[in-house]
């Protein structure tokens, strides 16, 4: 394809679906999800996408029950454990974005754990939302720019789109070119605010389950036809 995006992101949804059609426990249908996770990521560095983002735990998931969310935190950190000689053999950076001190100690250990370890790797950076929302990301933001505004540590009329995109848990990710959601929703879900004003939205029925290289190399090439304009012409773009 002549045309990759630079970042991708990806909502995975349809776990819970995906194990009530099989007849199955959600544990599962996550655990089927993980593999759906190591199978596009190793293909997204195969087709030399710069950053992958995928949404793995929202603010809104606590909400859930409380042996759900226990389970997600135990394969997050299976996960950890199992795909970091992958992410070294494969040169891949781990970074987090969210409020991951409000994570239980053993996930963030062994967060800061593999972080430490792929720090220096130059190849693919996947960055993993944890305890993420668009919403509350804004909003410590926009605390943080308040309290050095009162400090007068910053001018307001020094605060500009670059002073927040520096507040975000998100400042170090790039605008999202193309955010990909399975399961057949078609909503963002409070993901990345910020980061997808300009983005490409591609909505497919698979579950996340059974979403496999083959789906995203279809998303990829649907993004490949597609024009970016940014507020200009068609003509403006060709002249």
């Amino acid at each position: 394809m002549s045309t990759l995006p630079k970042h991708v992101a990806i909502i995975m949804d349809g776990n819970g679906r995906w194990a009530k059609l099989q007849d199955k426990s959600r544990v599962t249908g996550h655990q089927q999800g993980a593999k759906s996770v190591r199978e596009v990521v190793e293909y997204a560095v195969s087709q030399n996408i710069q950053f992958l983002t995928l949404f793995a735990f929202s603010t809104e998931n606590w909400s859930r029950p409380k042996d759900e969310v226990s389970l997600l935190m135990k394969l997050l950190v299976t996960y950890l454990k199992k795909e970091f000689t992958r992410m070294l053999q494969n040169n891949i950076r781990l970074q987090t974005v969210g409020n991951i001190d409000e994570l239980p100690t053993i996930v963030k250990n062994e967060l800061h754990n593999v972080i430490d370890k792929t720090k220096n790797n130059s190849g693919m950076v996947l960055t993993l939302a944890l305890n993420y929302g668009g919403k509350e990301d804004l909003t410590q933001a926009m605390k943080a720019i308040a309290f050095k505004v009162k400090n007068s540590i910053i001018s307001p009329e020094k605060v500009d789109q670059s002073t927040i995109n520096e507040h975000l848990y998100t400042r170090n990710l790039p605008p999202v070119d193309l955010v990909i959601r399975t399961s057949g929703e078609e909503r963002i879900s409070n993901f990345l605010l910020w980061h997808i004003a300009y983005a490409e939205l591609y909505f497919t029925e698979t579950l996340w389950p059974d979403f496999k290289k083959e789906d995203l190399q279809k998303a990829l090439t649907n993004y490949a036809k597609r024009e970016r304009r940014f507020g200009k012409t068609s003509e403006q773009l060709t002249t």
